[in-house]
Parts: C-alpha cells; structure tokens; sequence
C-alpha cells in the first residue's frame, strides 16, 4: 500500500482551493459516509449542508472548488463525493501515523478506532518512560523515544501526534522536525514553533471547554427585559476574597489533560 511520503498527490494548496473550505470537507465526508451507510444514493445541497452544518451556498461553492456541480433536480451522487473528497483529503491512501507521549490522552489515541476507516494507520507509540517499553497499548508495543528517528525513517511517517505535558513538546517537535516529519497534531497546552513547510493543527481541550464556560456565564446572567431595580443601579460591592489553590504537578506522560476521544 502507498505511505504518505512517497506518493502525494496535488495538494489543495497547489489547486488553489481556500483553507476555509478544505476545513469543511471532512464534515462534507462525515456526512456524505453516513448517508452511504444508509444505502442513499443522492443528496440535495440543502439537505447535505444541514447535514454538515453550513449554508448551502457555501456549500455549492467549496464543490466548485472540486469541480463537482451536482445534477439539477437530482442532486450529488453519494459515492462519487465520498470518493472525490477523500481522494482531495489524500485518504484514498495509507498515512502512517506516531503518537508521541503514551499517558491517558496518548493511550486514548492509540485505542481509537476512527483511523483506519479514515486512511490512517497508527505505525508506532513512543514514550520517554522507560518502564512503558515493550508493554502493548492496542496491539502496539510502546517503543523509547531513543528509537525515534529511526522509528519515522523505517515507517515513511510524515504525521506525528504530540500527546506529552506541555514542557516537553517542543523538544519532541524539534526532533519530529528533524526526523522528517512534515505535519503534527499538537494535544499539548502550548504553542509549537515550527520552520517554514511545517503544519501543526493545535488541539486545546482547556480552551475549548473555557469557551463553554464563557458562554454558560453569559446564558446564566440573561435575565427578562426590564426597568433597572435598585440592585442594578447601585454601585458594584467589593469582590471577596477568593483563595487560590495550588495547582498539583503534572504526573504520567501526559500531565492533567483528560484522556477523550477524538470526534
């Protein structure tokens, strides 16, 4: 089967097709393979842009990038799409894929079975602690980050997921980089400088969920229209004194991040 390094087709990039839309084609193919599941073998943009979540405007537009302009009265075939995005996603072929950092989060990872149905194959798990050599972690064996190197060169790996605490990540970074390695998934809590040629998509379970939190803060202080009471109109009171706990140290290969699946 072809690997990643040595056969990529033409990038969306080289085609010229928004970095907005190639982020809304994996939502297109998450529900374009559910439809296919249910043996539909049409779909109208409208019911195919509810599906994904976006206005069918947009959505006609992101498959004009693809040259894919449906049939009037009939709709986008189903399983030409499905193909057609995912050979643009380069998933008509296998991606071999490393995790580095083999704590919760990382074992999490490697557990998940999303990737292989989606064109990735996790081809090693690597973990600084030496006592995690050896042992299986979904059918794999967890190698030392000493093997590394070694480890990307043998497997043509091109994509690393960085699963560690946050003061490790750029070192592993750095030495993904140097190995070879030409786009990471970042789940650390910090912020990777990477060279030119380098792409990092940065997942930040925190962030995420302190956007949640900002948004139930402000649906809790809604309150009914009104005249202003009295409370309103008065000066704020003094804030009381709050103690702050310190925070535990981070222990295991990936410190305090909580082991999730990804979507």
């Amino acid at each position: 089967m072809a690997t990643g390094r040595n056969h990529r087709p033409a990038t969306s990039r080289s085609r010229g097709i928004p970095e907005a839309t190639v982020a809304r084609l994996p939502l297109y193919l998450r529900a374009l393979t559910a439809l296919s599941e249910r043996s539909v073998p049409t779909v109208s943009s409208e019911e195919l842009a509810s599906a994904a979540g976006v206005n069918s405007a947009k959505l006609r537009k992101d498959f004009s990038y693809l040259g894919s302009y449906g049939t009037r009265g009939v709709g986008y075939d189903v399983e030409y799409l499905v193909y057609q995005i995912s050979r643009e996603l380069g998933l008509t072929q296998d991606w071999p894929v490393v995790i580095v950092g083999i704590g919760n989060l990382g074992a999490a990872l490697a557990n998940y079975g999303g990737f292989a149905s989606r064109g990735f194959r996790v081809a090693a798990l690597i973990d600084a602690d030496p006592s995690l050599a050896g042992k299986p972690v979904a059918g794999i064996p967890v190698q030392h980050t000493d093997e590394l190197e070694k480890i990307i060169s043998d497997n043509g790996v091109s994509i690393g997921v960085i699963a560690t605490p946050a003061g490790a990540a750029q070192q592993v970074c750095d030495r993904l980089v140097a190995a070879g390695i030409t786009s990471i998934l970042n789940f650390a809590p910090t912020v990777l400088s990477v060279p030119e040629g380098v792409d990092v998509r940065k997942v930040d379970l925190s962030i995420e969920l302190q956007i949640l939190a900002f948004h139930e803060q402000r649906k809790a202080g809604e309150e009914p229209t009104g005249a202003a009471s009295e409370a309103d109109t008065a000066p704020p009171a003094a804030p009381p004194a709050v103690a702050v706990a310190k925070r535990p140290p981070e222990s295991g290969s990936d410190g305090d991040l909580p082991a999730v699946m990804p979507a």
